[in-house]
């Protein structure tokens, strides 16, 4: 199933994404629902496929990312935090800001959390994933190195767009990711290549935090990163399908 987010009259629904339309969903897509069997024909604006409490990142998560940026890959996973307010949809713009002066892409296979997870077994990870959508880890790269940690480089309004809705039937065993900028394939990878895998991450992350339904772990981005421009398109595909596309403009001053 895919499941997407739509802001319409009535409020903020979850709805079912078919060949003939969105079905609009009854009840809470963490708990029970259903859908209404006819599609909606109402006016609609896409929101991001879920509101996180928080977004948790792998870095150097693929070795060849890891070496293209000269990063050390850990014996233990490198996580780190992006806030929910750089959260946006497919659809909407990525805001190139006034200070950045090398602004990167970084396409991502997004895990969504289904229920609440503290101290999960790796073996038991998946049990707690509701699905998964494309993103793209936005990064000031100057920044980034300047420095030394991630927080300010990582968390700027607009910098996590994900995708266009949740499929719930995929598995991450050997998803193929890949990154388009205006109509150019620019990066491409296979979660197959993870150094930590989706199961492993889960793992990890919940024993330090909790995650929430609804939060998002972003597994890393392959290796063919590179720059955005202002009025560039970058698109992020996920298994064949294209779940994510945002244009970048310049920051109103």
């Amino acid at each position: 199933m895919k499941i997407s987010r739509l802001k319409i009259p009535e409020g903020v629904v979850y709805a079912s994404l078919r060949e003939d339309g969105y079905h609009l969903i009854l009840g809470d897509i963490f708990h029970e629902w259903g859908e209404l069997s006819e599609p909606y024909e109402g006016d609609y604006t896409l929101l991001p496929p879920v509101s996180p409490t928080k977004v948790v990142c792998l870095g150097a998560n693929y070795k060849k990312h890891a070496e293209e940026l000269s990063l050390d890959v850990l014996p233990e996973p490198t996580v780190f935090l992006k806030p929910a307010s750089s959260v946006i949809a497919s659809g909407e713009d990525i805001v190139y800001p006034a200070s950045a002066t090398k602004v990167d892409y970084e396409s991502e296979l997004a895990v969504v959390i289904g229920k609440r997870a503290k101290n999960v077994k790796e073996e038991d990870a998946l049990s707690y994933v509701l699905g998964y959508t494309a993103a793209n880890d936005v990064t000031e790269r100057n920044m980034q190195k300047r420095d030394g940690q991630w927080t300010r480089a990582k968390s700027f309004d607009t910098f996590c767009p994900l995708g266009a809705y949740i499929d719930t039937e995929l598995s991450p065993d050997d998803l193929e990711i890949v990154g388009k900028r205006n109509g150019v394939v620019v990066q491409r990878g296979r979660t197959r290549d993870l150094i930590n895998s989706v199961e492993k991450s889960i793992a990890f992350i919940s024993g330090i935090m909790t995650l929430e339904p609804g939060d998002v772990i972003l597994t890393g981005t392959p290796e063919g990163i590179g720059e955005l421009s202002v009025g560039d398109t970058f698109e992020v595909d996920v298994a064949g399908a294209v779940m994510l596309r945002n244009t970048v403009i310049k920051e109103k001053v």
